[in-house]
């Protein structure tokens, strides 16, 4: 999905503004830059695979287990094409593993921004546990639900679920911990 491509965000599902749901499309391009080695332009991987993905919807809503906190709760649509997938035909579990890692920082974003918190501030990923539960085959379309956990001044945790609605069924589960850098960090 490109912010550039002029998206009606007050068509995507769920109860984050539409003001923030494109600060948070804004936040995940990525422009070109210049490979050192070739001197030819290089948008990544990373742009390839976030140009392909729709945004469904962004929410913030009342945690199940505890009404008075708030979870962030995001869901991407991709469509699997030829170049997602590994050598038996299915989808390729590292590209599974980078859909996820762009997805899950996402409901993180909108719930700091919802609740007026600063935002912009993705931090890394400091652990991502995925399960690979079943394949996705050439035209499936794949639904990426990401949800906070937790979220605190420097270390954030949630899950990401990748769902097959084609075939209905679960694909890929991940629980992740994401860390604010210090200042101080020589990251």
């Amino acid at each position: 999905m490109k912010p550039e491509d002029n998206v009606d965000t007050s068509q995507v599902k769920g109860n984050v503004s539409p003001e923030v749901k494109l600060a948070m499309l804004d936040s995940l391009a990525q422009p070109s830059h210049v490979l050192r080695t070739t001197g030819k332009p290089f948008r990544g991987f990373k742009a390839e695979f976030v140009s392909r993905m729709q945004l469904a919807e962004a929410s913030v809503l009342s945690k199940a287990e505890d009404p008075d906190k708030l979870e962030g709760r995001v869901v991407f649509e991709v469509t699997v094409d030829e170049d997602m997938l590994n050598e038996v035909g299915t989808v390729h579990g590292g590209c599974l593993a980078m859909i996820i890692e762009i997805c899950s920082p996402m409901p993180i974003y909108i719930l700091r921004a919802s609740t007026g918190s600063t935002y912009g501030v993705f931090g890394v990923q400091q652990s991502l546990n995925i399960v690979f539960h079943s394949p996705g085959m050439p035209g499936d379309k794949l639904s990426i639900v990401s949800t906070t956990l937790t979220l605190g001044s420097r270390a954030r945790s949630g899950r990401c679920e990748v769902w097959n609605v084609t075939r209905r069924r679960l694909v890929a589960s991940a629980g992740y911990i994401n860390m604010v850098p210090s200042e101080s960090s020589k990251l």
